[in-house]
């Protein structure tokens, strides 16, 4: 039963949050973020499912990235599955024994299985976690930078600010404005108000922002914010150049980022290849009808051996 928070639950909460003024990951642009950088990993690895399962591909994406690992098995209800389940146990190398499948559209939704005998692994991850903890980690960045970058837009808009000496004054001032606004190539108005024909001072007065130029940093920030994204693609697989050295990077950078991108997509790869064979061998599924991965930006894969052209384009926009 859902129960609104009152003032003690909200102080409370928001007491324990470190830092207290900023809360990077309770925003939409947060929730945008870790959906695009998700997807942009997602397509990094290229992962191919007997012909019943494809039309559940989406969830094979999201439980292997999100979770690092999941259970394939049958059973007579379902016959060949694949599903998140929960792991327990651990061998004399300390590799787990048991998975739960836990899924209300089973008679018993809960059922604890053997791997090895009623259920296998398959895995992106050598250690079991996924790679929510990266997406996770870039998505607060540009989020914040996302922020800055709104704030930043927001301060370099230039507007007038204009002190009237009365109420007539000002609504000339507003007439003023309005035609210039609109395009008017020239603008009238009664010199009478020009000045108090009392005391002779002047009716208003305007306070000017200076060095606006100098404090326009949006291009500075939309650089950075470039670099982080890269920075990503870099830790998931995709070859991207240094948005500062695109014209002075010379080959062996080039060759040493590419490697570097490269590096720990190919550790998820030959993971999942690995277990898919054990799945593949467990289902006894026939090759062509089986488990099959990919790396997506590589231009060749043959037996866990990466080779890369450096002439093919660095990468390709997600």
């Amino acid at each position: 039963m859902y129960l609104p928070l009152n003032y003690k639950d909200i102080n409370n909460f928001d007491g324990h949050y470190i830092p207290s003024q900023i809360k990077s990951y309770n925003n939409q642009q947060f929730c945008l973020w870790r959906r695009a950088l998700f997807q942009r990993a997602c397509s990094v690895i290229k992962i191919e499912l007997p012909k019943d399962w494809m039309k559940h591909l989406d969830l094979m994406y999201w439980t292997l990235f999100t979770r690092g690992f999941a259970g394939v098995g049958e059973m007579a209800e379902v016959g060949k599955w694949f599903n998140p389940v929960t792991l327990s146990g651990y061998n004399f190398y300390y590799e787990p024994t048991k998975a739960i499948l836990a899924n209300p559209a089973l008679r018993d939704t809960s059922r604890e299985l053997i791997i090895g005998e009623d259920v296998e692994i398959l895995k992106l991850t050598p250690d079991y976690m996924g790679i929510w903890d990266v997406i996770t980690y870039y998505a607060e960045k540009l989020a914040t930078m996302d922020v800055a970058i709104n704030t930043a837009i927001i301060n370099t808009k230039f507007a007038y600010i204009v002190g009237a000496k009365n109420k007539a004054a000002a609504e000339v001032l507003k007439k003023l404005f309005d035609k210039v606004n609109s395009g008017e190539p020239a603008v009238f108005f009664d010199k009478k108000l020009a000045n108090d024909g009392t005391d002779q001072e002047e009716p208003w007065q305007a306070l000017f922002r200076d060095n606006i130029k100098q404090s326009y940093i949006i291009t500075d920030l939309l650089r950075d914010f470039q670099t982080i994204i890269n920075e990503f693609d870099t830790e998931i697989g995709i070859v991207t150049i240094p948005y500062e050295k695109k014209e002075r990077m010379v080959s062996d950078e080039a060759n040493s980022k590419q490697y570097d991108a490269l590096s720990r997509c190919t550790i998820w790869f030959e993971e999942l290849k690995r277990t898919a064979k054990i799945c593949n061998e467990f289902l006894g599924l026939t090759p062509g009808d089986d488990i099959r991965v990919s790396l997506r930006y590589e231009e060749e894969v043959k037996d866990g051996n990466s080779k890369i052209d450096n002439d093919r384009p660095s990468r390709v926009d997600a």
